[in-house]
């Protein structure tokens, strides 16, 4: 692998993880542990530890895209960096602003992107395309997750 391409793997875990950040610095807390929850929640240590294989595979794909097409690729690569945008936003919304509502909004925007960013990353590279088909299924989740707990406890839950 040359150098450019570690250099370009390096700024594509960069990015991705820099928007998990956001999950990091809006935290659940007791406000989330308070509220009404459906019984097929996962349990609290799986959403980290997803999270974490998703952002690597995320960070994957990205570098794919760079790797199959250079500054070719700035259309795809610009969506998925605005992508990554709305994911941060989620936990800023969700757990900062205790606004499920609006979290539920940000959800299903998310979901419709990542749905085009695998259409399109496909187009490029279909090993990119596939990385973020398990994401999709996961934002599914936790888009049910959010619809439900909005359904429980109200926009701001309970607050």
């Amino acid at each position: 692998m040359t150098l450019s391409a570690v250099f370009a793997l390096i700024i594509c875990f960069v990015a991705c993880f820099a928007a998990a950040a956001s999950g990091a610095v809006f935290r659940p807390g007791a406000w989330y542990k308070a509220l009404k929850k459906p019984s097929w929640t996962p349990p609290n240590w799986m959403f980290p530890v997803v999270w974490s294989v998703l952002f690597t595979m995320m960070s994957v794909a990205c570098w794919l895209i760079w790797q199959a097409d250079g500054i070719d690729a700035w259309p795809a690569l610009t969506l998925f960096g605005l992508h990554l945008a709305v994911n941060a936003a989620w936990s800023a919304l969700f757990f900062g602003q205790r606004r499920l509502d609006w979290a539920m909004v940000d959800v299903v925007i998310l979901w419709g992107m990542i749905l085009a960013l695998i259409l399109v990353f496909s187009q490029i590279s279909l090993v990119a395309g596939m990385l973020l088909v398990p994401y999709l299924i996961w934002v599914t989740i936790a888009a049910s997750l959010n619809a439900s707990l909005l359904h429980l406890n109200g926009r701001r839950g309970g607050n």
